[in-house]
């Protein structure tokens, strides 16, 4: 059977340019980057390269990055090694409700440590209030940290301005970025953030690899703990085979990254559009022009988003019915409940999203196959 992949903000096929650089230099490249004989310094050339593309791909200092296992081990290393490191200013910290479990599961585990966390509301289309972050903001606030791109509804957060209001105040930013990073340009400089999370594979690079972007001159407790490798900050041999694939794929999409945005856009106006043809009683959750290109968050009241999902794979096509860093969680989605939405969307909601190897006649495909599905699974009918 034909297989039809709506499902990269889950996590996007390995590209095979990417692939190829890395089964080439695997081979040679086995040194440990912390010996210092010729075959260590080999690697540790591979590590200091790499690190020189990523800092390239986000407009900072190649000083400023280290290298991580994931996207959430970076997430966990900017909110525990801050707080730790700056537990003698305050207690206080500030999130939104709408965060990436790696980030609102750390949070609730430092509340039990005795850190106070304030989680910001967002409005019914998933938007934040900077006047909320602005009145939340204490004396004892030592972090505020904001997702860039939601990775369910692709609704963008102000990060800049969210970065000023916290830096006049004279506290921490923290931004995950993982679902942003590839998709969307990302300039750190022009962001002025402290910190910021990526992960590889979201953008076409290999699993199991992130980065974590830290300002010159911020002081970060270590998590893991080890050989003083990543600037004492993370602990542990380095995964050159990942860190190589994460920085090849980095050079590729800062080629690919305005003309790509410009095509998922259409498509995803094309996607749209269909729906509304196709479907009756269709609800888009977020306001399309403030999220990323490539993301629809589409709501089908009186159906089972979960029947769909199963029913569509069946087909033939991939999609998810929320964060697959979520699934097969009972509870309903914590970022659709925020917004405020009915039970019934919410029950009956999609995520589709789209990438570098989608095609119009792939939505097509999709449009013809869903409006039966739903006849199917339709439990007001």
């Amino acid at each position: 059977m034909k297989r039809t992949y709506l499902d990269y903000n889950s996590t996007t096929p390995l590209d095979s340019a990417v692939m190829d650089f890395m089964s080439a230099a695997l081979g040679s490249v086995y040194g440990n980057p912390s010996s210092i004989h010729v075959e260590g310094r080999k690697a540790r050339t591979i590590i200091d390269e790499s690190r020189e593309a990523v800092a390239s791909l986000l407009t900072c200092q190649a000083s400023e990055i280290i290298f991580c296992g994931s996207g959430s081990e970076c997430n966990n290393l900017a909110l525990k090694g801050i707080s730790e490191a700056f537990k003698n200013k305050g207690n206080h910290l500030i999130t939104s409700k709408v965060e990436h479990p790696s980030v609102i599961n750390t949070f609730k585990y430092l509340e039990g440590k005795g850190w106070k966390v304030t989680y910001l509301d967002v409005d019914r289309w998933g938007n934040l209030n900077l006047n909320d972050l602005k009145a939340a903001i204490q004396s004892d606030t030592v972090l505020v940290s904001l997702m860039m791109a939601n990775n369910e509804t692709g609704v963008l957060f102000p990060i800049q301005e969210a970065a000023s209001v916290a830096r006049e105040k004279g506290v921490l930013f923290h931004t995950d970025a993982v679902q942003a990073v590839g998709k969307i340009d990302v300039n750190i400089r022009e962001l002025n953030v402290d910190l910021l999370s990526l992960a590889a594979h979201k953008f076409y690079g290999p699993k199991g690899v992130g980065a974590l972007y830290i300002r010159k001159g911020t002081h970060l407790e270590p998590v893991t703990h080890g050989g003083g490798q990543e600037d004492g900050r993370r602990g542990g041999t380095e995964n050159i085979g990942g860190i190589m694939g994460l920085a090849r794929a980095a050079e590729i999409v800062k080629d690919l990254l305005p003309q790509e945005m410009e095509r998922l856009k259409g498509l995803k106006l094309y996607l749209k559009e269909g729906l509304e043809k196709t479907i009756k009683n269709v609800v888009f959750n977020v306001d399309h022009d403030c999220n990323l290109p490539n993301t629809l968050s589409v709501g089908f009241k009186g159906i089972s988003g979960e029947s769909l999902v199963m029913a569509l794979d069946l087909e033939g096509f991939a999609v998810s019915s929320g964060s697959a860093c979520s699934s097969g969680a009972l509870n309903p989605s914590h970022v659709l409940t925020a917004m405020k939405l009915d039970d019934e969307t919410i029950d009956g909601t999609l995520r589709l999203s789209l990438g570098r190897w989608s095609r119009s006649s792939e939505i097509d495909d999709f449009l013809k196959v869903l409006p039966p599905i739903i006849e199917r699974v339709d439990t007001t009918l």
